[in-house]
């Protein structure tokens, strides 16, 4: 699941291939059906190009919500019935089974755990970044599990190596009872009851510390490193099985290294150049079959062999006398890679190498070492180990022992340390300690809305899309609260109502697609008018077939648009922004805007490098100019050294008037009568400018450019979530932080500086989402408070003529003014096209 799919549009594509293989081409119902529950979607098709795509629009974001999908996660879907008739998607996840299995609270957490029960099945999630939730889960639903499928072929498990020693994992508690709630390891299927030892040990397998048992690769995490060797045993799988007896035999305590043993197997394996051998051979520029016939040796030490070539049918045909050079030998059934990764798949050491004990009592293979090794290696445990090593480990046991007998009362009446827990973690599982700061309380959001709570979203997504897109819709850009009051009133031709309809329908017509067509159908005038937007509004309506919007059709039709509620009128605006966005002209302005940011992030990426070394050239000019001249400090001429780095701005603002270059020519003549030193002084303060002046130049720039790409942004993303999933979203052209609650259906936000800043002191830092939603905050701080300033004097003089207004006198004869409230019946669209 992609963001889009989940959040904000709630419209998920199904490319072209797929729908029209399975599904009839026309506007439909899609049935989805969850175990035995239903949700009706609404399916519609495109004609051109990328555009044939289906997509599942409305009803989506319904069964996004139920289901409780997120990004990333994977959702299969299978056809219950064939293609002419209506259609019906089965999923295999059991949503009845999960509804009954998780809380509330349960179901905050689904991001990151992931959690068992005997009877439910749950779909796969594809999950990028390893997280800190456990899984917590019945023992008995543990033992219950499937068993993977078995391996091709049988192979010595291995696991990562930690520092490049063996790590063992934690076997499972004895007397766990079969209901106890556990904390388990997704990818090590580990067992814990305390959080604290789970949560040491998820930071361990976080930490690049782990090597690849099978490719030797470092620097990885544990999951890594599982990948690593997942990937690697796949290709050993695919060593000859007729070459492993063999090939374990020379390497049973070879003392060669790695690279040396690779080339005595591999010369090993080759065939030997002896008579009747069949190979290939040089003759006459060309590579030919040949048999060799008889082994001549020279006294100079080459050997020469007499072939003879074949014929397709292994027939001789000619001899000739060859050297080992013109002979090609077969290539190996195994590559170098797949060699080394089988000797380190094979073998638990490498100082002398030794196979594993299976592996040889399986091939018949000696674990005796050779007299050679017998001074060196010693057994323990049934492993091979060197002589020094066990010595020493037997000492260690001793002390070990000693101190244990000796210290054993202190051992005893001694505290248990606690553990360091690292931060950040999962919000949810944070505990105050006494060293935290004093939080305040979170302020609450306000939720004066005229639309209706649960349609805010909607609201929030239609304007922003037509803010967003506001030159391709040739739609002039208009405030938040305009769109709402506008929503609210109940005349039927509002200006801005019908230009928002308007231009939305334009461009489907533009695009040519399934509109486009109705729209030839119904032959309807070109132009879209304050008389006629209401008819192509219905054949739109009727085009996409929404049981729901049966009654509105037929109020539209009478010309009582204003009499809808504002719930439908949002619905129908969100259908027709879902329809937009997937036309061929959206995505090309997508391309477009996405190609241009990238030139202008490229742009500043250059800009910094440039700066960097302009100040780097004027450090080394500074130092090397320094050092020539002794002790006394920078000469008069460093002021220019750094001067020439400067941009064209700095040198004119500094040398204005020409006044610049009289001060430094007479700094040199005062320096050259007096000797002084008194000049130095001057020009510190003089090089101490331009570096300032240099570093504010870098500022500006590096805002404006942040300016221009901040303009070019198309996507809004939410500034983060706090402890309970909450989403908080930021408008660029509204002075508002507008909060979004966990389940997507209540809206409400913060409007003032103090506001805000009791928030921000409500976040906890140790959380991961907390953290990463204050540090946004705090990066976008000053232009959230400009934005809010902006808004609340400008609400403070609507206020101010509203109340005027009321105290007019009646007896005074003029004609009333215009009502600050009504402002966005005189919206104008200034960026009509013809």
């Amino acid at each position: 699941m992609r963001y889009t799919y989940v959040s904000r549009y709630f419209s998920m594509p199904i490319p072209p291939e797929c729908a029209e293989k399975h599904i009839s081409p026309r506007n439909q119902d899609v049935t989805l059906r969850v175990g035995k529950k239903i949700w009706t979607i609404r399916f519609t098709r495109g004609t051109k190009g990328a555009g044939r795509a289906g997509i599942l629009c409305g009803g989506w974001r319904k069964f996004v919500f139920d289901n409780t999908l997120d990004e990333f996660d994977v959702c299969l879907f299978k056809l219950a019935l064939q293609k002419d008739e209506p259609v019906v998607l089965d999923s295999p996840k059991n949503v009845e089974n999960e509804s009954k299995m998780y809380s509330r609270e349960e179901q905050a957490k689904r991001e990151g755990a992931r959690r068992f029960h005997l009877n439910s099945k749950k779909h796969t999630i594809n999950q990028p970044h390893s997280t800190p939730f456990p899984s917590i889960a019945p023992l008995s639903a543990i033992v219950a599990s499937p068993p993977p499928p078995p391996p091709r072929r049988q192979s010595i498990l291995t696991m990562p190596l930690l520092k490049r020693t063996p790590f063992t994992l934690i076997e499972p508690p004895k007397d766990l009872d079969p209901d106890e709630q556990v904390f388990q390891v997704r990818f090590t299927k580990e067992i814990f009851r305390d959080y604290k030892e789970y949560l040491k040990r998820i930071n361990l397998y976080r930490q690049r510390l782990w090597t690849c048992k099978v490719t030797a690769k470092g620097n990885l995490t544990y999951e890594e490193a599982l990948v690593s060797e997942q990937q690697a045993m796949e290709k050993v799988q695919q060593f000859p099985v007729d070459l492993i007896g063999p090939v374990l035999r020379i390497i049973q305590y070879s003392t060669l290294p790695l690279i040396d043993l690779v080339n005595l197997i591999r010369e090993k394996m080759m065939d030997p150049l002896a008579v009747g051998v069949e190979l290939s051979g040089k003759r006459n520029g060309s590579t030919c079959p040949c048999r060799i016939v008889e082994v001549l040796e020279e006294k100079e030490g080459k050997t020469k062999y007499k072939v003879a070539w074949l014929e397709e049918d292994h027939k001789s045909k000619g001899s000739a006398i060859v050297s080992e050079d013109d002979l090609i030998r077969k290539k190996l059934p195994f590559t170098r890679s797949q060699l080394k990764s089988f000797i380190r798949e094979s073998t638990y050491r490498n100082a002398p190498w030794v196979i594993h004990n299976k592996l040889a009592l399986k091939y018949g293979i000696s674990t005796e070492p050779p007299e050679e090794l017998q001074s060196k290696v010693c057994f323990l445990n049934g492993c091979v180990v060197n002589k020094k090593r066990k010595e020493i480990k037997e000492g260690e046991e001793k002390n070990h022992k000693r101190n244990r007998v000796d210290n054993g009362a202190s051992e005893d009446s001694s505290e248990v340390t606690k553990e360091h827990i690292k931060h950040p973690i999962d919000d949810l599982l944070v505990q105050h300690s006494a060293g935290d700061p004093v939080f305040s309380d979170r302020p609450s959001p306000s939720t004066e809305f005229s639309v209706p709570v649960e349609c805010v979203g909607d609201l929030l997504m239609v304007w922003d899309f037509c803010t967003s897109f506001s030159k391709l819709l040739e739609l002039s850009p208009f405030s938040l609260e305009y769109l709402e009051k506008a929503i609210c009133h109940k005349e039927s031709n509002t200006n801005l109502i019908v230009e928002t309809h308007a231009s939305l329908l334009r461009l489907l017509i533009k695009d040519e697609g399934d509109y486009y067509a109705v729209f030839k159908d119904h032959k309807r005038r070109p132009k879209i008018t304050l008389v006629t937007w209401t008819d192509n509004l219905c054949d739109f309506l009727e085009m996409i077939e929404i049981p729901a919007f049966t009654t509105s059709i037929a109020t539209i039709k009478r010309g009582h648009y204003g009499l809808l509620d504002a719930q439908m009128k949002l619905r129908i605006l969100h259908e027709l922004v879902n329809n937009v966005l997937a036309t061929n002209l959206v995505k090309a302005t997508l391309d477009e805007g996405i190609e241009r940011w990238q030139a202008l992030a490229s742009s500043k990426r250059e800009e910094a490098l440039e700066d960097g070394r302009k100040r780097r050239e004027a450090k080394e000019r500074l130092k090397t100019e320094s050092e020539a001249n002794g002790a006394n400090g920078p000469l008069p001429g460093t002021l220019y050294s750094v001067g020439n780095n400067l941009d064209e701005a700095t040198k004119k603002h500094l040398h204005s008037n020409g006044n610049g270059a009289v001060e430094t020519s007479s700094l040199q003549k005062h320096s050259l009568e007096n000797g002084d030193g008194e000049h130095e002084d001057d020009l510190r303060k003089m090089t101490k400018q331009l570096m300032e002046e240099m570093e504010k130049n870098k500022e500006q720039r590096k805002e404006d450019l942040q300016r221009e790409m901040e303009k070019r942004l198309i996507r809004t993303n939410p500034l983060g979530k706090d402890r309970d999933h909450n989403r908080y979203w930021f408008f660029r052209r509204d002075g508002r932080v507008f909060v979004e609650s966990s389940d997507f259906e209540s809206w409400g936000y913060y409007s003032s500086s103090e506001e805000l800043d009791a928030f921000m002191g409500f976040l906890n830092p140790k959380g991961e989402r907390e953290n990463a939603l204050k540090k946004q905050l705090e990066r976008h701080y000053n232009k959230i408070c400009v934005e809010m300033q902006k808004r609340n004097k400008e609400n403070a003089q609507r206020s101010a003529a509203e109340e005027a207004e009321l105290r007019r006198s009646s007896r005074v004869r003029a004609p009333p003014r215009e009502n600050p409230a009504l402002a966005f019946l005189k919206y104008v669209n200034h960026w009509k096209g013809d």
